[in-house]
C-alpha cells in the first residue's frame, strides 16, 4: 500500500474516555424529563449507553417516551437537546481522562512543542461537536498535539452542514483539508459507525477495542475485534495503545491491491 502520511484519530473512547461521561450527561437530562412527566424510573449513564448507544439525544428522548408511555412535543425535545451539549462539556471538563496508553503514544509521535517528529501528520476526525472534542482534549492535555486546524467534526466542520459517521463525508473533507489522499491516511477507530465511515472513504483502518474491556470484559472486546476486522476491513486491531507501533508495522506491510 502507499506510504502512510497522516494518522486520523477518532476521539471518543479512542483517544479520550468520554462516552461514559457523555451518557451520564444524557441520563441527567433524561431523568429530568421523566420526572417532569411523572415517570418514577431513573436511568444511570451506563443504562442509557446500553439502551440507546448510536442514537442522537433527541431520538433517545423519543425512545424513552414510547417506552414509558408519555408524549413529547418537538419544542420540548428541542429544549432538552439544546442543553445536552453544555451538560456534556461541563462533565468532560471535570472528568475526562485519556485512554490508557494514548498519551505515551502521542508524546512519541510529537516533540515538546507538539509538532510531528516521526514523519506522520496527525489529526482528529470525530462525529462529535467540535466544542465537545476540544473540551475532551483540553482536559486530557492532548490539545497541544491537535491545534484547531487538526480537529475535524462531522457535526461542526462540514461546509455542507452537519453529518455523522458512518457517512464518510468528514473523513473525505479532512483528507482534502490536510492535502492527503485517502489511501495515504490511516484511520484509528473503535466503533462500527466510525470504522464504516473510514472504509467508505477508502482510508485504511486500524481498530482499537481497549475501552470495551471495562464495558463488557474480554468477550465483548474480542467480539468488537472480529467486527472491526471482518465487517469493516481493519488491517490490525489494538487492545491497548502499547500495541500501536506493532499494529502500524502490520498496516504498512500490507501489499498494494491488485
Amino acid at each position: 500500500m502507499p506510504p502512510i502520511k497522516t494518522l486520523l484519530f477518532d476521539c471518543d473512547n479512542t483517544l479520550v474516555l468520554s462516552e461514559d461521561i457523555a451518557f451520564i450527561g444524557c441520563s441527567q437530562l433524561a431523568n429530568e424529563c421523566l420526572r417532569a412527566h411523572g415517570i418514577a424510573k431513573q436511568y444511570t449513564g451506563p443504562e442509557m449507553m446500553s439502551a440507546f448507544v448510536g442514537l442522537s439525544f433527541g431520538k433517545q428522548l423519543l425512545a424513552l417516551s414510547e417506552l414509558h408511555g408519555f408524549t413529547l412535543e418537538q419544542p420540548e425535545i428541542d429544549a432538552y437537546v439544546a442543553r445536552e451539549l453544555g451538560v456534556i462539556i461541563a462533565n468532560l471538563e471535570q472528568g475526562a481522562e485519556p485512554c490508557e496508553g494514548s498519551m505515551e503514544m502521542l508524546r512519541a509521535l510529537h516533540d515538546e512543542a507538539g509538532l510531528p517528529v516521526r514523519g506522520y501528520d496527525t489529526a482528529i476526525v470525530s462525529s462529535s461537536a467540535i466544542t465537545r472534542v476540544q473540551a475532551s482534549i483540553r482536559k486530557t492535555g492532548q490539545d497541544r498535539f491537535f491545534p484547531s486546524g487538526k480537529v475535524f467534526s462531522a457535526a461542526s466542520s462540514l461546509p455542507s452542514g452537519p453529518s455523522s459517521k458512518p457517512d464518510p463525508a468528514i473523513y473525505l473533507y479532512a483528507c482534502e483539508q490536510l492535502g492527503v489522499q485517502p489511501q495515504e491516511a490511516l484511520a484509528i477507530e473503535d466503533s462500527r459507525s466510525g470504522a464504516t465511515a473510514a472504509k467508505r472513504a477508502g482510508i485504511p483502518l486500524m481498530g482499537y477495542v481497549g475501552p470495551y474491556y471495562a464495558e463488557g470484559g474480554k468477550e465483548l472486546a474480542l467480539k468488537m475485534d472480529r467486527m472491526l476486522r471482518e465487517e469493516c476491513g481493519a488491517l490490525a486491531v489494538m487492545h491497548h495503545w502499547s500495541e500501536f507501533w506493532e499494529c502500524l508495522k502490520i498496516v504498512e506491510a500490507e501489499p498494494l491491491p491488485n
